[in-house]
């Protein structure tokens, strides 16, 4: 069994659904053609033995048999068309015309019997003295011979077998030259079926094989219906579409980046180039100048750590899940974030009102989160201006009095790289908004993005409160 399923599983699936199929039918044919078989050889035996119980003997062809018998007369008597004809007494003794259907037939105790008048009668098979197979019906009878001499006998009717025997072998090879003609059928409609009904999968295996060659994600199968391989071709479909996106977005994200890497690294190289032409030439620059030239060096390098940093922050997937998840209180986060944002912004006033709230989120993710909208608030508020924080029943806002951003790129904050054109010249990467929106929504929380009244920008975090506050709190 191990060993089929072996060669099995090395044949094509169209060829095993083939097999299967011819396999199957093979099954149902033989079983509905033993069905057939026996029966017919029931209801053939059935009539051999009624037309048996209903043969009608003359009598005076068995008064002249027995007669024959007794060696009263010479005269043979008639035989009848296809039956033979023996008489039986109650000792065994056989009688059989000479010229009869077939040879003598064996008796048996069940004849006997019938003979002695212990039995009705007796319905057997038995075979004849020439190697023919009889069925025999034995019946009483009383006859009387020529001096009037009378005895208890009994007669035995037989025909041979090959009346049904005949019939059964030539309807057995018309049941197997029908079932082979059957399962041939059924193994070349198999494999048509077979080949129609994979064809899409034979698609599908193209287009695989044709992504894994090519990298075309743009390939399409059609899906039609519902059934299970329109389902695996839509499957296919999202996943090379999903994977398309991927690319692009990646593809995307490579080019930003480049382009964003590009600007301070252009800006630092032209630093250090002037730096170093005033080493080779001997000239010094004037050290006001150097000092503003230090500088400028200086927060080149601090931008593109920042950004690479960024980027690295971005490049974890989407959809994968930072942990481990704490339930940590997002008032006490806050609180720490408002003190780095308080030495960032020194002649800002920030104000706050922090309710107790907690949830379920990765604390350091969480805190940078927060951080980045408090410095988008500090970069963008005048000199002297306030910043407004409240946390209320799991809804931090962070309320400042700047500009403001105009409603046609109020869409476009969330995405990467993505930079006002006014604020274009200050420092940033246009990463940090879009951190914060993953590592909210990672929390099962939403962030928005409002035109503040009077003027400014309202951000809006909200999160969903933990089941319980964690220990000692």
């Amino acid at each position: 069994m191990t060993g089929l399923r072996r060669r099995l599983r090395s044949l094509p699936l169209r060829s095993r659904l083939a097999l299967l199929v011819a396999m199957a039918v093979a099954v149902a044919v033989a079983a509905v053609a033993a069905a057939c078989w026996f029966v017919t050889r029931q209801q053939l035996e059935h009539q051999l033995d009624e037309s048996l119980r209903g043969s009608k003997v003359d009598q005076l062809v068995l008064q002249n048999l027995y007669a024959y018998c007794k060696g009263s007369t010479s005269q043979v008597p008639p035989p009848l068309p296809g039956v033979t004809v023996q008489l039986i007494d109650s000792q065994g003794t056989v009688c059989v015309a000479p010229d009869a259907a077939s040879s003598k037939l064996p008796v048996s105790g069940d004849d006997v019997a019938v003979a002695k008048r212990e039995r009705t009668y007796t319905l057997h098979s038995v075979t004849a003295e020439d190697g023919k197979d009889m069925r025999v019906y034995t019946s009483p009878l009383e006859v009387r011979g020529p001096g009037g001499d009378s005895g208890n006998l009994a007669v035995s009717l037989a025909r041979p077998m090959s009346e049904v025997t005949d019939p059964l072998s030539t309807l057995a090879w018309v049941l197997i030259l029908v079932a082979g003609i059957g399962v041939v059928g059924a193994g070349a409609a198999g494999l048509w079926v077979a080949r129609t009904g994979l064809r899409p999968v034979d698609d599908l295996a193209h287009a695989v094989a044709h992504v894994a060659e090519t990298e075309d994600l743009t390939i399409r199968i059609p899906a039609e219906g519902e059934d299970e391989i329109a389902r695996l071709s839509r499957s296919f479909n999202s996943m090379t579409s999903s994977l398309a996106i991927s690319r692009d977005r990646q593809s995307q994200l490579i080019a930003d980046a480049g382009h964003e890497l590009r600007t301070p690294l252009t800006s630092l190289r032209t630093n250090i180039e002037l730096l170093a032409r005033s080493d080779d030439t001997g000239r010094a620059i004037p050290p006001e100048d150097r000092k503003a030239l230090m500088a400028s060096v200086k927060a080149q390098m601090t931008e593109l750590a920042a950004l690479i940093g960024d980027l690295q922050e971005l490049s974890r997937p989407d959809a994968a899940q930072p942990g481990p998840f704490q339930v940590v209180g997002l008032h006490d986060i806050t609180r720490n974030a408002l003190q780095r944002a308080r030495l960032r912004g020194p002649e800002l006033t920030i104000t706050a009102e922090l309710a107790p709230w907690y949830v379920r989120a990765e604390p350091a993710a969480l805190e940078r989160a927060i951080v980045n909208v408090l410095d988008n608030a500090v970069k963008f508020s005048p000199a002297g201006g306030t910043i407004d924080v409240v946390l209320h029943r799991g809804e931090l806002t962070v309320r400042d009095h700047g500009p403001g951003i105009p409603a046609e790129e109020l869409p476009h904050v969330f995405d990467r790289f993505w930079r006002s054109p006014s604020a274009r010249q200050l420092p940033g990467s246009g990463l940090g908004l879009s951190i914060v929106a993953r590592t909210v929504q990672q929390a099962g929380g939403d962030i928005a993005l409002t035109p503040a009244e009077g003027g400014g920008t309202l951000a809006s975090i909200r999160l969903p409160g933990a089941p319980q506050p964690p220990p000692g709190q």
